[in-house]
């Protein structure tokens, strides 16, 4: 819809004969405007806004979203940690040997055979024992469950330290204990 606007002018002429008054009229005519109407932007405004809360709203959701995954993947783990398996203590007994005959009140005579008795029985318990008492006397030894088992001399430790210092010391003060030939050092550092 166009829009005319009319303006009008009074004009006098005058000749040497007469004197006469001209009304000059023009109107003008404006074109249509190809812009956008005050309602249609209004629209478009109010379209963006509204785009804009939903964009703000899908990124907090997803958001807290991610937040609520990451707290169910970062719940604090409790890590037990169970003592090594002891190596099973294998006790030696002396060889038994049958009593002897006795015939006519003399002892039986003395078999060609060779009977093998290991002496390390009762020097392994008792080497067993002093082992012990060294790991228990020691307070940083004490708390620590390590195990030790004494066969012919030889001590095989087990267990589990936080060092390699430390398990080293107590392999060391477990070889300085009377009897002890060898230390099979298998604590584990972790």
């Amino acid at each position: 819809m166009a829009e005319q606007q009319a303006e009008s002018r009074r004009v006098v002429v005058e000749t040497p004969t007469t004197r006469r008054e001209v009304v000059h009229s023009e109107a003008t005519r404006y074109p249509e405007r190809n812009g956008i109407s005050g309602a249609a932007l209004a629209a478009i405004v109010v379209g963006v806004i509204a785009l804009a809360a939903i964009i703000i709203l899908f990124a907090l959701n997803r958001q807290d979203t991610a937040n609520d995954n990451l707290a169910t993947q970062t719940q604090p783990t409790t890590i037990m940690q169970q003592p090594a398996q002891q190596p099973p203590i294998v006790v030696q007994q002396p060889a038994t040997q049958p009593a002897p005959v006795i015939i006519n009140g003399q002892p039986a005579p003395a078999t060609g055979g060779t009977t093998t008795s290991t002496s390390s029985g009762p020097d392994d318990a008792s080497i067993q024992a002093a082992v012990d008492k060294k790991l228990q006397d020691n307070p940083s030894f004490a708390s620590l469950g390590i195990v030790a088992s004494v066969v012919n001399g030889k001590a095989t430790l087990t267990g589990t330290v936080k060092t390699e210092a430390l398990k080293a010391q107590i392999g060391r003060a477990v070889l300085n204990v009377k009897g002890v030939k060898e230390v099979d050092n298998q604590i584990i550092v972790g």
